[in-house]
């Protein structure tokens, strides 16, 4: 049963399009990118401060904001990456010794349980190991509430988009599998915190959200370069002694004026240490692997973007696993009760199945029949389509007869009343004029006339003069037989 659920009867289909969202406190950023013969194209971009909060508001009204930000922007785009906040992140780290993996997962388990301050139950836990000496792993162990990334599903469905990945925004700048990430410590300066994240042998040492290392003045914004240094210092003070000693660069991502100030203050305080500081302004012509466009600018949701179409996957996902319609099955029906209710399902289902099978028997041997006749049967018909062809066109009934019948009957003997035109239209609307003596005479005939079998709506239409007098008046006859 195990190895039909591990079929992969949805096989993903490779996006060649993407909209990569990074979320830093209110600001949205977005960049849609499309990947045309091995280059990408950028689509559409935009910046957008959010009124809501995707964790306090409504999911449905955040979605719609968003919703009204893509269309402003003109983004199409369904399929997301989503660049998650570095401030929702716990982290805890472990010294991992060599084990088999079925042992190591058991006991990665126990240490998140053990590290962090909530039930792992209700965090979304990613993992990921940097080598040390005599075979053994670093590990860092990074959470996020199951809450918020149930809300944050929620906001994006209302938003008409689908993700495909949940990942860090700093990770995706500096993604600890690429050779220029080895020990690097990387600062990403956002809208109100900082994000720290160490890299050493490809795997990330270390994750932390600066929280009080921007503050926004009014329409300008100050920061506190010595709080960054200090955190950063703490940060590396960590780490075991053989990853610290692998850190020799860091790199700062950011605004301009920002990242030029906080990289003059980290040359003083780390230069000094072996350490060299560089400010990120552009992406490296092979950063991903394909062309990029000429007007591509740095930015986390450019990178989340980019790398999936480029095919570098994010070392941190968060975006949890859907279970396949089997899964979903044998979770419903594990139980003993469900498993009976399962069985006696399954015996309905073949009973049914055995109708259709003696039904598709009964339709086999009724088309044998029919194969044995049809030729007979279709001479028939075509002698059925002469005679219809060939019968008498003329109408049977004789209507225009009946109505003249009628109308003999119906005016007397004597010649007191007499028809002088009779008008038949649409084989049923009959008008009729005449001469009278008198005017009892012309009721005497419509009096008979009216109950004559098939007239109806008798109607005098006309009466002039006196002795002798004129008329006219119509009818409708529908008692004519079959046509």
């Amino acid at each position: 049963m195990n190895n039909i659920l591990k079929i992969n009867f949805r096989k993903r289909k490779r996006l060649t399009s993407l909209l990569g969202l990074a979320l830093d406190g209110s600001r949205l950023d977005g960049v849609v990118l499309r990947r045309v013969n091995g280059s990408l194209q950028a689509q559409q971009s935009f910046s957008v401060a959010l009124t809501l909060d995707p964790l306090t508001a409504a999911p449905e009204l955040v979605g719609r904001e968003i919703r009204n930000q893509l269309d402003a922007a003109g983004v199409r785009e369904r399929h997301c990456v989503f660049g998650l906040p570095l401030k929702w992140l716990l982290t805890a780290h472990t010294e991992l010794p060599p084990l088999p993996e079925a042992d190591a997962a058991s006991l990665l388990q126990m240490e998140a349980e053990r590290s962090f301050p909530t039930d792992v139950a209700t965090l979304q836990v990613a993992i990921s190991r940097c080598p040390l000496a005599a075979e053994k792993q670093y590990v860092l162990l990074a959470g996020i509430s199951r809450e918020h990334i149930a809300r944050l599903e929620l906001v994006l469905a209302a938003a008409k988009l689908k993700p495909v990945r949940l990942a860090l925004g700093v990770s995706a700048l500096q993604p600890p599998a690429s050779e220029n990430s080895r020990g690097v410590l990387a600062l990403a300066v956002g809208e109100s915190t900082v994000s720290l994240q160490v890299t050493c042998g490809g795997g990330v040492a270390a994750l932390r959200a600066l929280e009080g290392a921007i503050e926004n003045d009014g329409v300008r914004r100050v920061l506190h370069p010595d709080l960054i240094a200090r955190e950063s210092r703490i940060t590396l003070g960590q780490l075991p002694d053989e990853l610290r000693d692998t850190v020799k660069r860091i790199r700062i991502f950011g605004p301009r004026e920002l990242a030029h100030q906080l990289a003059d203050e980290m040359e003083l305080r780390f230069e000094p240490m072996g350490l060299t500081v560089e400010v990120v302004s552009a992406y490296a012509p092979d950063e991903f692997g394909v062309q990029l466009p000429p007007e591509a600018s740095l930015s986390a949701a450019f990178s989340l973007a980019a790398r999936p179409l480029a095919g570098q996957m994010p070392s941190l996902e968060f975006l949890p696993p859907k279970p396949t319609i089997l899964e979903q099955f044998a979770a419903k029906y594990s139980s003993g009760r469900m498993r009976t209710i399962g069985a006696v399902t399954a015996g309905i289902a073949v009973i049914i199945a055995a109708m259709f099978l003696i039904q598709q028997i009964q339709l086999w041997r009724l088309r044998s029949q029919w194969s044995g006749i049809s030729t007979k049967v279709m001479e028939l018909e075509a002698v059925q389509n002469n005679i219809r062809l060939y019968r008498p066109w003329f109408d049977e009934s004789f209507r225009d007869l009946a109505i003249l019948r009628q109308l003999s009957l119906a005016f007397p003997e004597d010649g007191v009343v007499t028809a002088k035109t009779i008008e038949i239209r649409d084989d049923n609307t009959v008008s009729c004029s005449g001469n009278a003596r008198d005017y009892a005479a012309v009721l005497a005939m419509q009096a008979k006339l009216r109950t004559a079998d098939g007239v109806s709506s008798l109607k005098l239409d006309q009466i002039r003069g006196k002795s002798p007098m004129q008329f006219t008046f119509n009818f409708q006859y529908g008692n004519g037989g079959t046509q």
